[in-house]
């Protein structure tokens, strides 16, 4: 059977045409294909917990005791009553903002010097980051010997100077700012880098402009210098104040939440209660409210850079 001519024709245009709209979808959706590992990792890795704890938040759910009992938002009125969940909230807010706010001044303080030329600074650059680079397990131990009553360091100067020695993890009014101190120590580092790096990426051109007009020292941090560096500070606001405010570790291994209450955080409560007492319902309430505490934070950090840079 012979095809007529334009049948042929429209068959082999028909064919052009699929060929071609292949073509072009694979190279604009093919890389989708790289990132299918991944988004199956995220799924499985963050977002089916986020709706299982978001889930179990609404239930009186108990393993060891076999309770299984849906109790609407009765975990979230008894959280907001809860003592211990409350001075956790007041802890967590006390070491964030103490911590985040020493660590960027400090970091800030600490890249204005390195940001100069002088001799050693190669040298002293990597002892200034070191801190960040070690385990906090092992960071606590050294700080937790350090603290000490008896043989600490601290309370050996302090007698060294004729003063009293100090209850660093044991006094209720102490106990939280020696932790937060431990975090300083670690983690403006990271501050310090961010603002580093951002103090690097102003044109010297504009502090030559400035100078020939006259601006002093003051007037250049003031006018160009802290401009030009707040989306690096928020930015170093941002990470630091995400990471404090989910504290864990380093009050597990300092002080276990205490002496009594005066150390527990948010995370250390949801620790307690899901883990130790296994009431997980309650446990997962926590961590909703913790969530949406810290994604308030960074909303707030984001839609303040996106208004300065329009």
């Amino acid at each position: 059977m012979v095809l007529p001519p334009l049948f042929i024709i429209s068959m082999e245009t028909g064919n052009a045409v699929r060929r071609t709209w292949k073509r072009r979808w694979g190279q604009r959706y093919s890389y989708l294909l790289f990132l299918l590992p991944a988004f199956v990792v995220v799924i499985f890795l963050t977002v089916y917990p986020l709706t299982r704890v978001f889930y179990l938040s609404f239930y009186r759910y108990n393993p060891i005791r076999n309770i299984d009992r849906f109790v609407g938002f009765g975990n979230y009125t008894r959280l907001f009553s809860d003592r211990f969940f409350l001075i956790g909230l007041k802890n967590t807010f006390l070491f964030s903002v103490g911590a985040t706010m020493t660590e960027v001044i400090l970091g800030l303080g600490l890249a204005l010097l390195f940001n100069v030329k002088f001799r050693g600074r190669k040298l002293l650059l990597p002892l200034v980051i070191f801190p960040m680079m070690f385990s906090t397990m092992v960071i606590c131990a050294i700080w937790r010997s350090m603290y000490h009553y008896e043989y600490g360091i601290f309370n050996y100067a302090l007698r060294s100077l004729g003063l009293d020695p100090v209850k660093w993890l044991i006094d209720r009014n102490l106990a939280l700012w020696s932790v937060v101190l431990v975090d300083i120590w670690q983690w403006t580092p990271m501050a310090f880098l961010i603002l580093l790096a951002g103090l690097q990426s102003i044109p010297v051109e504009l502090y030559e402009a400035a100078r020939v007009d006259g601006a002093t020292g003051v007037r250049l941090f003031r006018h160009i210098t802290l401009p030009l560096l707040r989306n690096h500070i928020f930015l170093a606001l941002l990470l630091r104040s995400i990471d404090t405010f989910k504290i864990f570790d380093k009050v597990y291994a300092l002080t276990g939440g205490g002496p009594g209450t005066a150390t527990e955080t948010i995370s250390f409560y949801i620790y307690r209660e899901g883990f130790r007492y296994f009431n997980v319902g309650r446990a997962s309430a926590a961590a909703v409210v913790m969530f949406f505490a810290v994604g308030l934070v960074s909303v707030l950090y984001i839609r303040q850079v996106w208004r300065r840079e329009r």
